[in-house]
């Protein structure tokens, strides 16, 4: 019986921290972040097709590196676009705001855009990097699966995902 409390206590240690914060759930987070992709797929898929980025892929040929980094600065200013002004005002995207989970300091304050900054800029650059980006970007996924429940872009920029009342 003793032992059962011990692990009841254990989880509950996972998803508060110190400062009260409640953790967001890894579901929570990955809901959050399929939901954001959904806002960003409809306008860079087309833009994808219209400007022959299927066509190579359709044939087996890799695009270029020039093509690879023009839809991905397109998907970052979408990005911006769509949840900069949700991420910097309340440190949350669309997906956020509707799961109800937020980004804020590993202190538990607001993120300023340089926080905000760091972390995104972190997720969005490594996978460009040739060849050891994406296994670094599969490493800073796998991330969330560790006791603090923070990706590597959580740690880079100091920041973690908690439920928002």
């Amino acid at each position: 019986m003793e032992d059962v409390m011990i692990d009841k206590d254990e989880s509950k240690m996972d998803i508060e921290n110190t400062d009260g914060d409640i953790l967001a759930s890894r579901w929570g987070r990955l809901g959050a972040s399929l939901i954001d992709c959904l806002t960003i797929i409809p306008i860079t898929l087309p833009l994808m097709y219209f400007t022959g980025g299927f066509d190579d892929i359709s044939e087996g040929i890799e695009p270029s590196l020039f093509y690879t980094l023009a839809i991905s600065l397109v998907g970052v200013a979408l990005f911006l676009l769509i949840h900069g002004k949700f991420l910097v005002r309340d440190g949350q995207t669309l997906g956020k705001k509707a799961l109800n989970i937020k980004i804020v300091t590993v202190a538990g304050q607001h993120a300023d855009v340089t926080t905000l900054a760091k972390r995104y800029g972190f997720s969005w650059l490594i996978p460009l990097i040739p060849v050891i980006g994406p296994i670094i970007n599969m490493v800073n996924i796998l991330f969330i699966f560790t006791k603090s429940k923070r990706c590597l872009h959580d740690h880079v920029g100091e920041t973690k995902v908690i439920n928002s009342n």
